[in-house]
């Protein structure tokens, strides 16, 4: 009895010992696969910031990338077309692309990350902001003055990164702006807050101007770029703001006012009635101290008459000076006409941009 008692409890306890160890072997192989199948699993996209298709996008923004799971040391970064100065970041489940500065207007923008593409559009420079920059450098007859919320932020827009100046093109800062005295009130009637208008067209045209870009008006992405650097710069505006008057009631005259003050009035001629001065409020887009004037005269006969200080300000009309018996009267071909001295006086008090308007008679 003892010896079967041994022997069964030989048997028991090998019986227990080999299915123990079955067990337990189950069950850490079961724990090897699931950290396996972990370790195995694949990276994948799951969402992309700004989403896909989305247009209006302010350029200066990070873009995301999602993925399923911790993105490996090891894994390729998504990449951007067109390509532009940033830096990317894996930040645990996500990759993040911080521009340096960031995309311009109008861009449509690809994002490639493992096998997904997608692509998002940027939006439109901010008028309003086209006129802050412009006030604050001087090329309009008004400041502009930040909010306190956000000239308290540590950095006035005139000098922050060139990421703050592009994030408030697209989203500009609240603020102030006011008139500086002294300027003809004619010129109010052409100011339109966060709308295109004479006075902003104006500001363009000097600004391109003075930064050697074609003098049309128009505030594109080059006008944009160089107006960016300049504000991130300080570099102001020079040589003042005019505006000009030319008046065909006869007597009739030029009148320029210059910072604020009347700085030119002289007698002047305007154009006859087959060859009208245009009427209306128009910027100076071309200057020339000297030019020969070709043209087709009235009668049908070739004119080339030898000018001098001449500011184009509406298609081939001109403040300039041309020889004449008597001013104040219509006599020129559609030209604002002035005699030599006043001439040379007025042509540095209409530097490119003035507005000049045109009075019926």
């Amino acid at each position: 009895m003892r010896w079967i008692a041994a022997i069964g409890a030989v048997g028991l306890t090998a019986l227990c010992s080999a299915g123990c160890t079955s067990a337990q072997s189950t069950a850490d192989a079961a724990a090897k696969l699931k950290d396996t199948s972990a370790a195995g699993k694949a990276l994948r996209v799951v969402s992309i910031s700004p989403a896909p298709g989305v247009t209006g996008v302010n350029g200066a923004v990070a873009v995301t990338i999602t993925y399923n799971q911790p993105v490996p040391a090891n894994a390729k970064l998504p990449a951007l077309s067109p390509a532009i100065a940033g830096q990317w970041q894996r930040q645990g489940r996500t990759a993040v692309f911080t521009p340096a500065a960031g995309y311009p207007a109008k861009t449509r923008v690809t994002v490639h990350a493992l096998t997904t593409t997608a692509a998002f559009t940027t939006g439109r420079y901010s008028t309003l902001r086209l006129q802050q920059l412009l006030a604050q450098l001087g090329y309009l007859p008004l400041t502009w003055t930040p909010a306190p919320s956000v000239a308290g932020e540590g950095e006035t827009y005139g000098t922050s990164s060139a990421r703050q100046q592009l994030a408030a093109a697209y989203d500009p800062p609240s603020g102030a702006f006011s008139w500086e005295w002294g300027y003809h009130r004619r010129l109010e009637s052409f100011w339109s807050k966060g709308s295109p208008n004479a006075l902003t067209q104006g500001a363009v045209t000097a600004f391109e101007g003075d930064h050697g870009l074609p003098t049309d008006g128009d505030a594109g992405r080059a006008v944009w770029a160089a107006l960016l650097t300049a504000a991130a710069a300080h570099d102001a505006n020079t040589h003042g703001y005019s505006y000009a008057v030319a008046d065909q009631h006869v007597p009739e005259t030029l009148t320029i006012w210059h910072d604020g003050k009347l700085a030119f009035h002289n007698l002047a001629n305007t154009g006859i009635g087959v060859r009208p001065t245009p009427i209306g409020t128009f910027p100076v887009y071309e200057k020339l101290p000297y030019q020969v004037m070709q043209g087709t005269n009235p009668d049908g006969s070739h004119y080339a008459d030898p000018v001098q200080w001449v500011s184009y300000f509406a298609a081939g009309a001109a403040v300039h000076y041309f020889d004449r018996y008597s001013y104040g009267w219509p006599q020129s071909l559609g030209c604002v006409e002035l005699p030599y001295s006043a001439a040379k006086q007025a042509y540095p008090l209409l530097p490119y941009g003035t507005l000049v308007t045109v009075l019926p008679g």
